[in-house]
């Protein structure tokens, strides 16, 4: 026997320019801004002693004043600020320069300075940037004009507001391209939302023009057979009668769904979901229809909340038509027990007819999935003589505290 394998493609590696444009602009923002920090601590440190006279172990210290507080540029600006202004006020009035050297603190400090007033005007409110604008301005000004470093005191406020005037326009440039891309991003999804409301609406029409049209044409045929046809006795009119409710049933809920489809998101006006209480007519409307069918309701199903009722009425229907389907004839009993939880047993056996001939449909996974949605467990077996049974456990309350069951597949047809 002759092997034969298909070769997968493999995944070319991105290389280290790839994975480094992968990273993301905020990781290359904190990396620029730690170097940044690094490059303005390893001038500030040496060269502090040829601006003022500092004791050796205090020079670290002062000289991270200077430029540690710039890696606060993207977490807390303001913040970094505050403590970079302090910190050059109080070294400009407690440490005394080397002689002949007017500068109060160092040029790196202001460096810095300049930076965090850069981050505030691009993260902050305009408020506060005309503060820290205002404060910074005083401060290099009053500061470098006392000692003659400054000749101009105005040229700070200049050079500091066309600092401002940068950030501001690099703000008012990134909020006009986040807005783009919001709006964008609305009308992708707007464009999706009317996509799928097309779509809702093509399916509404097609199972109207199919299933409702020909759910009509069944109650019409079911209601007018007995002016049509001659001899029909009473047993058959009232077999045309039952065909025809149930078909009127199957359209109020076939219209009901239409709505659904229909709706664009609003609440659509169309018949309520069954609940327990609508049990008792489905009973008798499948008796009706000939099903040899027995059941039995212990304690109240009045108790039982809307939403377990709803499945629990749609998994007694399919089990109902499955058993009409492929046991034809058989006899059916269902037991609900209404105790601390609801449990449910139809159980059919042999059919005395031929079942059609058909592929096994989704009427058991149906009801697993009905049954896990409220919180409840549902098992479907043949039983030994060669009928079928159903059981379901479902709780009593909205809360779900039964744990939710996998329920094994059944290679049974539905």
């Amino acid at each position: 026997m002759m092997e034969y394998s298909v070769a997968q493609p493999v995944a070319k590696s991105p290389g280290f320019w790839g994975r480094l444009a992968r990273l993301g602009l905020r990781w290359w923002v904190d990396a620029g801004t730690v170097l940044v920090v690094v490059a303005l601590f390893a001038v500030a440190w040496p060269t502090l002693h040829l601006t003022h006279q500092v004791p050796w172990p205090i020079a670290p210290l002062i000289a991270a004043f200077a430029a540690l507080p710039v890696l606060l540029i993207r977490g807390n600006a303001p913040l970094g600020w505050a403590v970079s202004a302090g910190s050059a006020l109080l070294i400009a009035l407690a440490v005394p320069n080397q002689t002949g050297e007017a500068m109060p603190f160092q040029v790196v400090h202001i460096v810095a300075l300049y930076f965090l007033v850069f981050a505030v005007a691009l993260r902050s409110p305009p408020q506060l940037t005309a503060v820290v604008w205002a404060a910074t301005s005083l401060l290099l000004g009053a500061a470098l004009s006392a000692e003659g470093v400054g000749a101009d005191p105005w040229a700070w406020p200049v050079s500091l507001g066309g600092t401002v005037f940068v950030g501001l326009l690099l703000r008012s440039l990134i909020r006009s391209r986040s807005e783009l891309n919001r709006q964008t991003e609305v009308s992708e999804l707007e464009r999706a939302r009317r996509t799928i409301l097309e779509e809702k609406a093509r399916i509404a029409r097609d199972l109207h023009d199919v299933v409702a049209h020909h759910m009509s044409l069944v109650v019409v045929q079911a209601q007018t057979a007995p002016y049509r046809v001659n001899g029909v006795n009473e047993a058959a009119r009232a077999e045309f009668e039952s065909i025809g409710a149930t078909a009127r049933e199957a359209l109020n809920e076939i219209r009901g769904l239409l709505g659904v489809l229909r709706s664009d998101g609003q609440l659509a006006e169309h018949a309520p979901q069954p609940t327990a209480a609508d049990l008792e007519a489905l009973f008798l409307g499948a008796a009706r229809a000939g099903v040899d069918l027995t059941w039995s309701v212990e304690g109240t199903l009045a108790v039982v909340p809307d939403t377990v009722g709803s499945a629990l009425y749609r998994i007694v229907q399919e089990s109902l038509a499955n058993a009409g389907r492929h046991a034809p004839g058989a006899a059916v009993r269902v037991t609900i027990d209404c105790a601390e939880t609801v449990e449910l047993t139809v159980v059919n056996g042999r059919g005395t007819g031929p079942a059609p001939a058909g592929i096994a449909g989704l009427g058991i996974a149906g009801m697993q999935a009905r049954a896990l949605a409220v919180g409840g467990r549902l098992t479907a077996e043949p039983t030994p003589d060669g009928g079928f049974r159903v059981s379901a456990r479902l709780p009593r309350t909205t809360a779900v505290d039964l744990p939710l069951a996998t329920v094994p597949e059944q290679p049974t047809p539905a």
